[in-house]
């Protein structure tokens, strides 16, 4: 891989800088300079993802060096043992250097201590400029690169074990990000589409009300920095889509993803709400922080379980509950992408949360010259239709979403497959409207 050689350059340089400070600080070798050695020209010559990062946010030498210092356990686990054995080869206890061991990984894992050690030696104001580097305003925490494992028992910060993000682990190491898995510490999964805009079936109004959102997420970077208007405006943005199930709302967030390359998660909102008090502000904490800085977009489908209208306190679990609506409320003001909670009914998201959207976007059922539209875009190229099929009757008679008559078409077509016909006939799909109705209970006539 072209990832390999670059970070062999890297881990040497880090084993030349090691092996600089131990003997600087043991005294081992009176004659080692007082400067950081250099590192070789070559170690970012090659265009690798951990090049292309260190250049893109134009990080100095110090910050390079305790990116390789948390990535060389992810390379090599008996790195720092072989560095630190290699000048100290007698056994003993080395609180200068810091470390610690882990559960499962046998080998030397470094800790703010660590880096300190590596960078700053025994100055103690170059210790104390080097902490910047794990400081809230520094790129690594904003970004989520990596962070210090806070210690237990009031032990000092820089005790806690340095852990770089298993995303950027990833990058560095095999060139890509992996996606995040779907599971309880992470309650959403991606979403896609391989529909075009002109395959969502609206009516122009709610259409340009998406258009304009799609405006302000390819165009907020430059209103918020270059316009400073970050001075006034959250960075985030907040929306609402409500509209019957099968009128396109998913579809839309997923449109909105594809089309200003931002990837969209659909938050599992039944894996973030707990019965028991605290879970549910932990699983929104967890997927807040996650997300927090890449840039998607958060989709809550069937949002009124999370964002639902407060109650009257009758008793510690309504006071708890409204709890967690203000924490919500808070988390989703400042996440700092786009937001889409997604509700059959306007009314049954708390008026907190309305007041705050910056878009309120209605999806209603698709009138006669929608579903007219629908029914002719939905079947495939590869079926024939009978020529008793009125495509304009069909949009007048039956009241259907998107979805039914995606359904619809879906049974018609698996109907068609399993008789080996290529043919669609209009009893086979009057029975496939009749089912549709059925299902949610409506009379087919």
């Amino acid at each position: 891989m072209i990832e390999v050689p670059t970070l062999q350059s890297a881990l040497r340089y880090l084993s030349q800088v090691i092996q600089w400070r131990i003997e600087s600080y043991f005294a081992t070798n009176p004659h080692v300079g007082e400067m950081l050695p250099k590192p070789p020209l070559d170690w970012l010559a090659q265009e690798t993802a951990l090049s292309k990062f260190i250049e893109a946010y134009q990080l100095d030498i110090f910050a390079q060096l305790t990116l390789i210092i948390a990535l060389a356990p992810h390379l090599q686990p008996d790195f720092f043992d072989r560095a630190i054995t290699a000048q100290l080869p007698e056994a003993g206890d080395y609180p200068q250097i810091g470390g610690c061991r882990g559960v499962s990984h046998r080998g030397f894992l470094p800790t703010g201590d660590t880096v300190l050690f590596i960078l700053g030696g025994t100055q103690l104001s170059d210790r104390i400029r080097f902490q910047k580097i794990f400081s809230p305003n520094h790129l690594f925490v904003r970004k989520q690169v990596l962070s210090i494992y806070a210690p237990t028992n009031g032990e000092p910060l820089m005790s806690g074990r340095l852990v770089l993000s298993q995303e950027y682990v990833n990058l560095f190491i095999y060139g890509y990000v992996t996606p995040p898995h779907f599971n309880t510490q992470f309650p959403a999964q991606r979403i896609t589409t391989n529909m075009q805009w002109d395959d969502l079936v609206l009516n122009a109004q709610t259409l340009e009300q998406i258009y304009d959102l799609e405006t302000w997420i390819i165009h907020s970077p430059t209103l918020l920095n270059e316009w400073g208007m970050k001075r006034n405006l959250n960075r985030g943005y907040r929306a609402l889509f409500y509209g019957s199930p099968g009128t396109g709302k998913t579809l839309t967030a997923c449109l909105l993803g594809k089309y200003t390359n931002k990837e969209v998660y659909k938050v599992d909102v039944s894996m973030v709400v707990s019965k028991f008090i605290g879970e549910t502000e932990k699983n929104l904490a967890a997927l807040f922080t996650k997300a927090e800085s890449k840039d998607w977009i958060l989709f809550f489908d069937e949002a009124d379980a999370l964002f639902g209208k407060r109650t009257n306190v009758r008793d510690a679990h309504d006071k708890y509950a409204n709890q967690e609506i203000s924490y919500l409320l808070q988390r989703v003001e400042n996440y700092d992408g786009l937001v889409i909670l997604a509700s059959n009914l306007k009314s049954n998201i708390d008026d907190a949360f309305v007041r705050r959207f910056q878009s309120i976007i209605h999806f209603p059922m698709p009138d006669a010259k929608a579903r007219l539209r629908l029914w002719q875009l939905m079947f495939p190229q590869q079926v024939r239709l009978d020529k008793a099929i009125d495509f304009q009757e069909l949009a007048d008679l039956y009241e259907l979403s998107g979805a039914d008559i995606m359904n619809v078409v879906q049974y018609c077509c698996l109907q068609a497959l399993k008789h080996g016909k290529h043919v669609i006939y209009k009893d086979g799909l009057s029975y496939a409207i009749k089912r549709e109705f059925n299902k949610v209970g409506k009379i087919f006539t």
